[in-house]
Formats: C-alpha cells, sequence, structure tokens
C-alpha cells in the first residue's frame, strides 16, 4: 500500500518513529519536501540515529531511499550525513537516491538566510540553513539543480550568474563580503563527482517502481501548521510540508496515494515564533519538556509544549485528507492528574471551532479546554490498546471523536519496539 505520513502539527511530532514502523512493509522510502533544517530521530536498540535529508526508514535493510525533486539539497550535509550512517554500519551506498530535479543549497543561501532574519522586524524563526533563500531562487527560475551541476559549461554558467546577482545584495544591503567564483565552482564540483553515482530521474524511478507494484512510503519534513500555504503563515517553512505536496515534490499523480497518515503527539509543541494558543505555563512547559526530551534534532533548540489542540489537528486532518493519525509520546503524560484537550477558541466574546488564517487573530484565541482524568501510571509497556490504563483509552477515544479520524497507532516510548497499530490496519 502506498502511504504518507505527514505531520498534523507544528512539526517534530515523532514522524522518525512512525515511519520506521511502516518501513518493515514498504519497499521505497521517499522525503518529497523540505531541507536539512528538518530532523528524524529514530531509537534502536538503545542506538539514536538522527536523519536530515536520508529517508529515515532505511534503517530497515534492502529499503531504498529516494530524495525527490521537492527538496532543497545542500550536498555537504548530504554528503556528511551518509558518511555518518555508513560509519555506523548503515550501507547508504545503494539505498540512497537522488532526484536530478532537486534544487542545491550554495553558501550564499545560508548566508542570506541568516542576514535576512536578523533584518526581520518580526522574527519567523529560521534554522539559517538557507533553505527559504533556495525555494526563493526556485520560484524566482534562477536556482541550480541537481542535473546543473553534473553538466560542468552549465553549471558555471548559472553559478556565475547568481554570484553576480548574489553578491550585489551583499555587498550593497548588507555591506558583506561577495562570494568568489573559482573556490565555490570546485567545491561544488568535487561533490558532483561524488553524488553522481545516486542521481536518478526521480519521476521516472518511482513510476517504474508503481508499474512493479513496489510499495511506496512518503515522509514529509515539518507539519500541516508549517506548510507554506495551509500553516500559520508568516511562521512557517518554504515547501508544501501537506501531503499535496507528495505529487509536485516526487512526481507521481494522486491517484497512486492509498492511504494517509497524520502524526500527532498527545500534546503540543512547536519550534520558533508565531502564535500558539495552548502552550504551558512556565513551570509545566519545563516538566513536560524534559520529560519529553523536547529539544529540535536539528538545531538543540528547546521546543515550546502545550495542551493538545484539536482545532489545529481537525485542520490537519482535512487538509491532508489523512485516514487516521498515530499518536506519539503518550508516555510523557504519564504523571499528569488531569490532562487538558483544547476543542476550540474563544475569540473577542465568540466561540471559534475552526483554525482562522489571520495570525493575529489566532495570537488573540484563548483555547477552550475539556479536562479529562490522567492515569497516573507508565504505559510504555503496553503492547495492545487494551493493555493501557481505563483513563489512557478514554483519553485516546476523545481524541478521535475531537479530529473525526480513527487512531492507527499509539507510541509509548522512543525505543523501536514502543509502538503497536490499533484497530484495522
Amino acid at each position: 500500500m502506498n502511504t504518507v505520513v505527514v505531520g498534523a502539527q507544528w512539526g517534530d511530532e515523532g514522524k522518525g518513529k512512525v515511519i520506521d514502523v511502516l518501513a518493515e512493509d514498504a519497499d521505497i522510502l521517499i522525503r518529497y519536501q523540505g531541507g536539512n533544517n528538518a530532523g528524524h530521530t529514530v531509537i534502536v536498540d538503545d542506538t539514536e540515529f538522527i536523519f536530515h535529508l536520508v529517508p529515515s526508514g532505511l534503517l530497515h535493510p534492502g529499503k531504498v531511499g529516494l530524495i525527490g525533486n521537492g527538496v532543497v539539497v545542500d550536498p555537504e550535509a548530504l554528503l556528511e550525513e551518509t558518511q555518518r550512517l555508513r560509519a555506523r554500519g548503515i550501507n547508504v551506498a545503494e539505498a540512497v537516491k537522488l532526484s536530478d530535479q532537486a534544487h542545491l543549497i550554495f553558501p550564499y543561501h545560508k548566508k542570506l538566510d541568516v542576514l535576512e532574519e536578523a533584518a526581520r522586524t518580526g522574527r519567523i524563526g529560521t534554522t539559517g540553513r538557507g533553505i527559504g533563500p533556495c525555494y526563493v531562487d526556485k520560484v524566482a527560475r534562477c536556482g541550480i539543480r541537481v542535473a546543473d551541476l553534473l553538466n560542468e559549461e552549465v553549471f558555471a554558467a548559472k553559478l556565475k550568474q547568481n554570484l553576480a546577482e548574489k553578491n550585489r545584495w551583499l555587498s550593497a544591503l548588507y555591506r558583506e563580503q561577495p562570494f568568489e567564483f573559482q573556490p565555490l565552482f570546485d567545491q561544488y564540483r568535487r561533490y558532483a563527482k561524488l553524488l553522481e553515482p545516486h542521481v536518478v530521474h526521480g519521476a521516472r524511478f518511482l513510476h517504474a517502481a508503481i508499474a512493479q507494484k513496489k510499495r511506496l512510503l512518503f515522509e514529509g519534513a515539518q507539519g500541516t501548521l508549517l506548510d507554506i500555504d495551509h500553516g500559520t503563515y508568516p511562521y512557517v517553512t518554504s515547501s508544501n510540508a501537506t501531503a499535496g505536496g507528495v505529487c509536485t515534490g516526487a512526481g507521481v499523480p494522486p491517484t497512486c496515494i492509498e492511504r494517509i497518515i497524520g502524526v500527532a503527539k498527545a500534546y503540543t509543541t512547536r519550534v520558533g515564533e508565531g502564535p500558539f494558543p495552548t502552550e504551558f505555563p512556565p513551570a509545566l512547559m519545563e516538566q513536560i519538556r524534559t520529560k519529553g526530551r523536547e529539544f529540535g534534532a536539528t538545531t538543540g533548540r528547546p521546543r515550546r509544549c502545550g495542551w493538545f489542540d484539536a482545532v489545529i489537528v481537525r485542520h490537519a486532518v482535512q487538509v491532508n485528507g489523512c485516514d487516521s493519525i498515530a499518536v506519539t509520546k503518550l508516555d510523557v503524560l504519564d504523571d499528569m492528574p488531569t490532562i487538558q484537550v483544547c476543542i476550540g477558541y474563544q475569540l473577542g466574546g465568540r466561540r471559534l471551532d475552526e483554525f482562522p488564517s489571520d495570525m493575529s487573530a489566532l495570537a488573540r484565541c484563548q483555547p477552550v479546554y475539556e479536562s479529562l482524568p490522567g492515569w497516573q501510571c507508565e504505559t510504555g509497556e503496553a503492547e495492545r490498546f487494551e493493555e493501557l490504563p481505563t483513563a489512557a483509552q478514554a483519553y485516546l477515544k476523545q481524541l478521535e471523536h475531537l479530529v473525526t479520524v480513527p487512531i492507527c497507532l499509539i507510541s509509548t516510548g522512543s525505543k523501536r519496539e514502543q509502538a503497536f497499530k490499533v484497530g484495522r490496519w
């Protein structure tokens, strides 16, 4: 079954763990958007693996991973990641494929990312890894793709053109030193030789796999509320993290997608700036952040934490067309005597049950909570839904009711084995 896994909150929902569980029944794993500003963490036999560009299901032997055309790729970061995995016994030499239509990140993208963020009146919370500026070049039709990198003459012409423009910005607007052509050209030509064995035409590669009845697993980075169109704009990423991004970011038709799973934590987190209606007060924030190890896998930044927000997850279910959701980190709530769930917002005396597009309105929204009893015992040993405490079962059933789709998987800890499927899979 061809499956899409998407984040149903602001990212960091534990998609890496869910993808690792699902990857056992897949043949090809595909990243379709984002860049190395995202991190998926997978723990196997007490060993932690963090993936940034390489599809995170590749810890299962015999799988193939594709970095799709919708991803923006920092060659240095990709090569470092594959080298780290190879050093830890993960053979990615044959496993990782790279679309020749993916756009490339250059040092000037990263420089501009940092400078532009510092110059903003209202910070967005970018990682500074050049993702946004690279997508800007893609849309402006001056970006450099993997296929360009492999053609020395074409690459030289495009790099000169880009440097002429970027250096004018750096010198005139930011008073920064310009980039020199030759060192950058030589550096990226070295990358070209190392990447070339992995390069394929992504769409044709996947269409051949579909014809052979291969099982595809598409993994999104970030989450629905960070989607450039459907998220908390402008506090979003620069690509379509929702399921709609699969078709454009991988080159497959909608008709090949058979199942869409949204991933949500049993509470809510977000990294970076922007409105967050259910955010915890400081003491509870620190408690949950510590127990849940809520620090970014890519940047190490502490995540903001809050109660489960059914409004945003319903929004994610709707725009992605989720068939079901996976709920992660249930165990982090094990000690709570009472658990709050946001069922709507109060704004200026009126009730909102839908996610507003106006971020100034969302910033003024007060959450309407429903209180549920906690279970105050450990859930990490449960292997079936029926083995969970009665109060935990009731909590999860209420989440199903509020977000309008069933739960298909529950994670009760960081280890691979601390997850079980629910209902008809």
